[in-house]
C-alpha cells in the first residue's frame, strides 16, 4: 500500500553514534529527557525500517577526512532546498555511520534514515526541481571496507572526499578527540607516540570482513595514519568513474567557499544557489603545534603527499 508524505516526527537524539548537524529542531530535542529521546528515537527507527522499500537511499556521500569541513559542507547542503534531510529531521544527525560500523544493521536500517519517495515529491514539487539526499561520515575513507560496501550498495552514488594539510589535520584530529572525551592523553605529541602500539590492536582482516568487529583505537586514534590519503582514496578512486567523485581539499574550501560549494552543486546536478550561508561548523581552537612536531611530521607526510599528488594527478600545495 502506497504512502503518503511521511508524518511529522517528535524530536530525538541521534542514533547509533550519529554526529550532528546544526538543526532547527536541535533546541527542542535538547530538552527533552534523555529517556523520552531515545524512546522517540527507537520508535522513529522502527517506523523507518518498516517503511523501508519506500525510501530511496543515499544519492551522495561525502567521506572525509577527519577534521577537513565534513560538517561545514554537509551542513551547507542541508540549507540547499533541493537537498532532503535525513529522517526524522529533528535528529540532525549527518551519518548513520551504515558502510563504517553499522553494516551489520542491514539495508532496510540504513534506508530508514532517509526520507521517503513520497516525502521528496512533496519537496521537489514545492521547488520545482528535483531533489537529492545524502551523509556524511569522515570514517568512510578511513575504514577498509567502506568503499567496497558503499560502491556495491550504491551503484550510482555521488561521492565527495575533503581532504587537508595532514600535519594541520593531525593535530585538529587530536584536539577535538580530547573534547570529545575519547582520549585521555595530554599533549598531542603523547598521541602521536601512542599511535603505533594503540593501532597494533586492530584485526585489519577483521575490519574488512567482519561487519560486527569495531576498533576503538581505530577509529578514535589514528592521528597519523588518517594522514596517508593516497592509500585511502585508491580504494575508492578504482570504483568510483571520474564523473561522480570529487577530491577537494579544506584549504580551498574555505578560502573560497562560493567556488567550492558550486562545483559540489554541479556534482550533485541540483541547481546552484546563493541563498546557503557559507559559514563554518564544528570548529574548535586548538594549542599551539610545536615547531618541532611540525617539522617531524612535515618529514614524515612528504613521501605520502607525494603519491598523493601522483594518484590526481595534481599538486595540492602543502607546505608542511
Amino acid at each position: 500500500m502506497m504512502r503518503g508524505p511521511e508524518p511529522g516526527a517528535a524530536p530525538a537524539s541521534p542514533p547509533v553514534r550519529g554526529i550532528e548537524v546544526a538543526g532547527r529542531g536541535a533546541s527542542l530535542r535538547d530538552r527533552l529527557p534523555t529517556g523520552v529521546r531515545h524512546g522517540l528515537r527507537g520508535g522513529a527507527r522502527a517506523y523507518g525500517s518498516l517503511t523501508a522499500s519506500l525510501r530511496p537511499p543515499a544519492d551522495f556521500l561525502i567521506i572525509g577526512a577527519k577534521k577537513a569541513g565534513t560538517s561545514s559542507l554537509m551542513n551547507w547542503l542541508l540549507r540547499h532546498p533541493a537537498v532532503a534531510e535525513m529522517f526524522p529531521r529533528p535528529q540532525g544527525i549527518k551519518s548513520p555511520h551504515y558502510f563504517d560500523i553499522n553494516y551489520w544493521r542491514g539495508p532496510r536500517w540504513y534506508r530508514s534514515h532517509f526520507p521517503t519517495r513520497a516525502s521528496r515529491r512533496q519537496q521537489e514539487r514545492g521547488h520545482g526541481f528535483m531533489s537529492v539526499t545524502g551523509e556524511a561520515s569522515p570514517y568512510y575513507l578511513f575504514h577498509p571496507a567502506a568503499a567496497e560496501r558503499a560502491t556495491a550498495e550504491l551503484p550510482g552514488v555521488r561521492v565527495i572526499a575533503l581532504l587537508r594539510d595532514p600535519v594541520s589535520r593531525a593535530h585538529s584530529n587530536f584536539w577535538d578527540r580530547k573534547a570529545f572525551g575519547s582520549e585521555n592523553l595530554v599533549r598531542f605529541e603523547d598521541g602521536l607516540a601512542a599511535e603505533a602500539d594503540r593501532l597494533a590492536t586492530v584485526d585489519q582482516d577483521r575490519l574488512r570482513h567482519d561487519p560486527r568487529y569495531y576498533s576503538f583505537h581505530h577509529d578514535h586514534h589514528s592521528y597519523r595514519a588518517r594522514g596517508r590519503y593516497a592509500e585511502q582514496l585508491r580504494a575508492w578512486l578504482e570504483r568510483m568513474p571520474a564523473d561522480r567523485m570529487l577530491v577537494l581539499t579544506a584549504e580551498d574550501m574555505f578560502r573560497d567557499p562560493q567556488a567550492t560549494f558550486e562545483t559540489v552543486q554541479q556534482l550533485l546536478r541540483i541547481p546552484p544557489t546563493p541563498a546557503v550561508p557559507l559559514r563554518r561548523y564544528n570548529e574548535r581552537s586548538t594549542p599551539p603545534l610545536d615547531p618541532d612536531t611540525r617539522a617531524s611530521l612535515a618529514e614524515y607526510y612528504r613521501p605520502h603527499n607525494a603519491a598523493l599528488y601522483e594518484l590526481l594527478g595534481r599538486d595540492l600545495g602543502w607546505d608542511c
